[in-house]
């Protein structure tokens, strides 16, 4: 059962081929997706890396309900970001537990990228 305080983490380098695919599947083809930087990076989605928290509240079958997040600074290709994610509170009911989440991702530099803050069920 989980519990507040629990800790997840979870890492992931974007490619090039992560930032099509999205932009693909999104329709979101803006031209700081699709064209490189002078670096030769493409600007990674915000809600692709946002998505790194889907995978850890998979772990405990998390339903999302309510989603919010702050986004500091862009990603690029290249980039490994950890999303550190906290359960910060539950609340137990008949049919299901009501869960409040806490997630930070940060890029390899140590710098935060994204906050964000979810609440939704884990069915019992």
């Amino acid at each position: 059962m989980i519990q507040p305080g629990d800790q997840f983490q979870t890492s992931r380098t974007y490619t090039h081929e992560d930032v099509i695919q999205f932009g693909e599947m999104t329709g979101d083809l803006g031209k700081h997706h699709t064209e490189l930087d002078d670096q030769g990076r493409r600007m990674v989605h915000g809600f692709l890396t946002a998505s790194l928290a889907t995978k850890l509240g998979g772990q405990f079958h998390f339903i999302g309900q309510d989603v919010t997040c702050t986004f500091f600074r862009p990603v690029y290709t290249g980039d490994t970001i950890t999303c550190q994610m906290t359960v910060t509170k539950v609340e137990s009911l008949e049919q299901y537990d009501r869960v409040h989440l806490f997630s930070r991702y940060i890029n390899q530099h140590g710098e935060e990228v994204i906050t964000g803050k979810s609440e939704g069920v884990i069915l019992k």
